[in-house]
């Protein structure tokens, strides 16, 4: 299934889509929330849909705003330097083990939503990776491959980031990543029953039309199970956080010279299977 959310920010509702349509399940879930994952939200769907003969509204895709897959998650946890590419032109080692970071979670917002550039950057960068979704509790798993029950789907996610703040300022990387609009997730969630294998997806991003970042998730040096399993070591994972596995090579920041977004730049993102995103910049006011 591909799980979205559409309406006016912060009132979405949850919804299933269907071709070019997007299929109203605010009668069958209230949303796709903890409760919704942990309480067979995703059979109540599939059942609701399969019955339907013409009891649930439809709307056309083009017609609707699509807001974030899922709602305000406990946790946005992060990894970087996740492919041998970007850790090369970020000038860093590959790493023994995966590095985390978190980002706030209210940076997220919408596949199509503006992306606000914060006041006074001049160092605004884009980063495609592949989001994994958290459907049950995840505490100490014993091995990578229990993973495989607790994860609830994958999705695109877009991990803007400032680069001053983030690598100028002291600190940890938070102060780069977690401003307002800084996270555009969807445009669904797809169910692991839609991706045949997740460590073979295509990933792409553009701007402005030229392309920036193109690889697969096969390049990834700790898969999207290993890493659940390896995050559940260190804090609890509960239904609907949200991991950002990473981001491959081909950033602003690795560009000679360096390249950033500037007000009116389009970024269009695309990952196998998960359809795209398409933000524009714009410069935030104070």
């Amino acid at each position: 299934m591909r799980l979205a959310r559409f309406g006016v920010p912060g009132a979405e509702r949850p919804g299933l889509i269907v071709g070019e349509d997007i299929v109203d399940m605010s009668k069958v879930v209230n949303d796709y929330d903890r409760y919704f994952w942990t309480n067979g939200g995703s059979r109540r769907v599939a059942e609701a849909f399969e019955l339907d003969q013409g009891r649930l509204s439809r709307f056309r895709l083009d017609s609707v705003r699509l807001g974030p897959p899922v709602p305000l998650p406990e946790k946005l946890v992060c990894v970087g330097i996740n492919y041998p590419g970007h850790a090369a032109e970020s000038g860093s080692a590959a790493p023994k083990e995966p590095v985390l970071f978190m980002k706030a979670p209210n940076s997220i917002v919408g596949p199509f939503d503006d992306v606000l550039i914060p006041p006074n950057s001049s160092k605004t960068d884009w980063e495609v990776e592949l989001a994994v979704i958290i459907g049950a509790k995840a505490r100490y798993l014993s091995d990578p491959s229990a993973a495989l029950g607790v994860i609830a789907g994958y999705s695109i996610s877009n991990d803007v980031s400032e680069r001053t703040n983030q690598l100028e300022r002291g600190g940890q990387w938070v102060k780069g990543k977690s401003a307002e609009t800084f996270n555009p997730l969807g445009p669904f969630v797809a169910t692991p029953d839609e991706i045949e294998d997740p460590d073979s997806l295509d990933l792409c991003l553009s701007v402005n039309n030229a392309v920036r970042q193109q690889s697969n998730t096969g390049e990834c040096m700790f898969s999207p199970t290993y890493l659940v399993w390896y995050i559940s070591q260190f804090m609890v994972l509960e239904p609907g956080d949200i991991i950002n596995t990473g981001t491959p090579a081909g950033v602003g920041l690795g560009m000679n010279p360096p390249c950033y977004l500037n007000d009116g730049d389009i970024m269009e993102l695309s990952i196998t299977g998960l359809g795209t995103q398409r933000q524009t910049c714009r410069q935030a006011i104070a």
